[in-house]
């Protein structure tokens, strides 16, 4: 196939061939030319998303697919799945899904969880160990529980004691792997950065000292900004736990100060959408918009959702060589984000899905 238009992110006007599911500059003989208008994008990338996550929790491999061809038919072609609860080998193995970068499973402790989803340890001296296992099982990424509710408390708590999470965190990068955390809440912030984490997902506790401190390190950020948005209906259900409760209306009222703030001390924040459980499938683009209104740009917004987000987890974007996974637009989606939620064309792994 052949497709003639602007293609980002250098926004050249250019040709785009595809042979044997690939990209190539080079003229392919006997190609039929899709389209000679338009706006080639990067497949999107969903950094934070659970296809194996429903709303009553694990779900099986066939809901898995259902979850993954939403993603795919709203414009997400790679997927990091941040930790799901059954095996998803079989989705990698379809070519008609996005491309997913398996996390293994979430590593917790008992009660300081969602019950079902993670591997509840039964001391955190066991952590290294776990992540060991996980990056063996992995794709290049341990996901860790950061903080929970601790019922004693009545708050949220960190999970594991610093000494710990450096072990933890040194073992996978010894193995090649890369850690991010689920953290919510302030206290269990410093240990994890510290600690050298790679990622962290939503950080709604996150203090200046800390974003630059990250900045300094070249942690980075997945904020889940849609997600973030229940918090106060997280609050509402949590009456039995009053503090807990004023706690998350107070992350979610700071947030926007927390996103400023990581955007102005340069924290590389990319765009995951929480899919699975209390966010639907399908929805990247609401965060990337979300990410706009936060202070970044509009190009900057697609590019956390796009090539930069591909750059960051290892995937190349189109250019000679690369897998076609691309996106075909009418018009320009950086003047206009909600350009996204209309793909013209959705080309994965060089077959023409629409």
């Amino acid at each position: 196939m052949r497709f003639s238009g602007v293609v980002l992110p250098d926004g050249g006007r250019r040709d785009v061939w595809v042979s044997d599911g690939r990209c190539t500059s080079e003229p392919v003989d006997g190609a039929k030319t899709v389209v000679t208008e338009g706006f080639l994008v990067p497949g999107l990338v969903d950094a934070h998303c659970h296809p194996a996550i429903g709303v009553h929790g694990p779900t099986t491999v066939d809901e898995a697919v259902g979850h993954a061809l939403a993603d795919r038919d709203a414009g997400t072609l790679l997927i990091r799945d941040c930790g799901q609860p059954i095996d998803t080998r079989a989705l990698q193995a379809r070519p008609d899904l996005p491309k997913i970068i398996r996390a293994g499973r979430h590593l917790a402790l008992p009660k300081r969880y969602i019950p079902g989803l993670g591997i509840d340890l039964a001391s955190p001296d066991e952590l290294p160990a776990a992540v060991a296992e996980q990056a063996a099982d992995g794709d290049g990424w341990v996901k860790l529980v950061g903080d929970w509710i601790d019922r004693a408390t009545g708050d949220l708590a960190p999970l594991w004691p610093d000494d710990v999470l450096a072990e933890a965190i040194k073992v996978a990068h010894e193995a090649g792997a890369r850690v991010t955390a689920h953290v919510f809440g302030e206290d269990a912030l410093p240990g994890l950065i510290n600690a050298g984490i790679d990622c962290l997902e939503h950080g709604t506790g996150l203090s200046g000292e800390l974003l630059a401190e990250m900045a300094r390190r070249g942690t980075a950020l997945v904020p889940t900004l849609i997600n973030i948005e229940n918090f106060p209906g997280i609050a509402d259900k949590a009456g039995k736990y009053p503090v807990y409760a004023a706690h998350m209306r107070a992350l979610h009222a700071g947030v926007g100060d927390m996103v400023a703030g990581a955007l102005s001390v340069g924290v590389p924040v990319y765009a995951g959408s929480d899919a699975g459980g209390m966010v639907a499938h399908g929805r990247l683009v609401d965060e990337i918009e979300a990410l706009w209104r936060a202070g970044m740009s509009r190009t900057e917004a697609l590019a956390a959702g796009s090539w930069a987000a591909r750059e960051w987890l290892g995937h190349p974007s189109i250019e000679d060589g690369a897998p076609a996974d691309f996106l075909v637009y009418e018009s320009d989606p950086r003047e206009n984000l909600d350009v996204l939620r209309n793909p013209r064309h959705i080309v994965l792994g060089g077959v023409l899905v629409r």
